[in-house]
């Protein structure tokens, strides 16, 4: 494998492809490079953990049906030490892609066939999305409730003081649904402020996302909760 890492002062955020086809790799390439980005292509996901650390990218489109390390494994040894925004591609659009490429933390997806004005549209949601989400970190303090701390700085979730493992965006919904605490969002507005944009029409990343902080903050404290307001949505909510 030869990887070539440049940078020209002229092109915009970098842009890291993997996808096995070659084809599908090239019209990519193609129209990113249209819109200013700087794109780098690989065709196995060996080779896209490898060219991820080398390359740096601001963000990554990675397929699922990948040869020697498949998109799962792909998306799980970034997100190991980096939050960079991973938009997943999927020919199946099935249910069960979504829900576990969220729970690995991926940003978005791209169900095949895809038009490539959604894929460039969607690039830079998420991009937004995630520059905006870097400036409010360096304004952002620690939230601290009992037995819990939440810091956007740090991306860090700490129970009864011990740092617990998060995906990046359970950590976002958490701190942003906390940092205005019994206030109640639709799951449009959630989408809307914590993603940046419509993710696919679909309303239940919100729920899938609630569900696993559920899971993590079971029984941490009786001062608050994650709380499930019918037919609207969702709140963090205090004892008052």
């Amino acid at each position: 494998m030869n990887v070539t890492i440049e940078r020209s002062a002229k092109m915009g955020a970098k842009i890291l492809v993997v996808d096995d086809d070659v084809n599908i790799c090239d019209i990519l390439r193609m129209y990113l490079e249209r819109e200013g980005y700087e794109v780098k292509t690989v065709n196995d996901g060996a080779e896209g953990i490898a060219t991820f650390k080398l390359y740096d990218p601001d963000l990554v489109l990675l397929d699922i049906m990948l040869p020697k390390k498949d998109g799962w494994q792909v998306c799980r040894e970034i997100r190991e030490t980096s939050t960079k925004p991973i938009i997943m591609i999927t020919a199946k659009g099935e249910i069960f892609d979504k829900v576990l490429g969220l729970e690995l933390g991926a940003d978005d997806f791209i169900v095949k066939p895809f038009d490539t004005k959604e894929v460039t549209a969607r690039v830079k949601a998420v991009l937004r999305r995630y520059s905006m989400a870097k400036d409010a970190m360096t304004k952002e303090e620690t939230l601290k409730f009992e037995h819990i701390e939440v810091s956007l700085q740090k991306y860090e979730l700490k129970i009864k003081g011990k740092s617990v493992d998060i995906p990046p965006k359970e950590l976002e919904l958490l701190y942003f649904l906390a940092s205005n605490c019994n206030h109640v969002f639709t799951r449009d507005q959630l989408l809307d402020k914590v993603w940046g944009f419509d993710y696919l029409g679909d309303s239940r990343t919100v729920d899938v996302h609630i569900k696993r902080l559920r899971e993590k903050l079971e029984g941490v404290s009786d001062k608050w909760t994650l709380k499930t307001v019918w037919g609207v949505g969702y709140k963090f909510e205090t004892a008052q």
